[in-house]
């Protein structure tokens, strides 16, 4: 069994500072939400969303009652290969039909210094399922230019793209490759 690997990461900046209850939200100029996909086993695809928002709430310094939730413009998708990126949005998000991904957190633990655990629901093509990210806090630092405090996180997870897409096919050597797991 061939495995493929997708890998996002979701480096955000949020913008403001704390008070009783605190609504951050990303930062488009240092935000990005990118993934990397293992192609048949020998070399990895590159890629990112372009358009997407994201927004965190919190009540506590600590971020311990965050609720975090993320959008995605699924048609935003580029490979900078326009061939595959027509390939993804046609065939495998389907986004004529589905043209969000989202996000909404369920919880979010603090498991050690700036070490946290994300856990939520992602909906792509309809499809919602559980799903956990590893978060570190990258810190917080005054902007220059709005005077208030940028926090940093970058998020990191693994994804069953059977949840999702079922495809199932022979590579050039014709060996069956059937993909299952997949990391973001």
């Amino acid at each position: 069994m061939k495995k493929i690997i997708l890998i996002a990461v979701l480096s955000i900046s949020f913008s403001i500072a704390m008070s009783a209850q605190s609504v951050l939200s990303f930062d488009k100029y240092h935000s990005r939400l990118s993934f990397s996909a293992n192609h048949l086993g020998i070399s990895f695809v590159e890629g990112i969303f372009k358009i997407f928002d994201a927004t965190l709430i919190s009540t506590k310094e600590d971020f311990s009652d965050a609720q975090i939730q993320m959008n995605a413009d699924v048609k935003s998708i580029s490979t900078e290969v326009d061939m595959r990126d027509a390939d993804l949005r046609d065939n495998w998000f389907e986004t004529a039909k589905y043209p969000e991904m989202n996000f909404k957190s369920t919880s979010f633990r603090n498991v050690g210094g700036k070490n946290y655990k994300l856990t939520g629901d992602i909906t792509i093509k309809g499809v919602s399922k559980r799903i956990t990210f590893d978060v570190v806090y990258n810190g917080k630092a005054l902007n220059g230019y709005s005077k208030k405090y940028s926090h940093g996180f970058t998020i990191t997870g693994k994804l069953n793209r059977n949840n999702f897409w079922h495809w199932q096919g022979n590579d050039f050597n014709g060996r069956c490759i059937y993909w299952t797991e997949s990391k973001c």
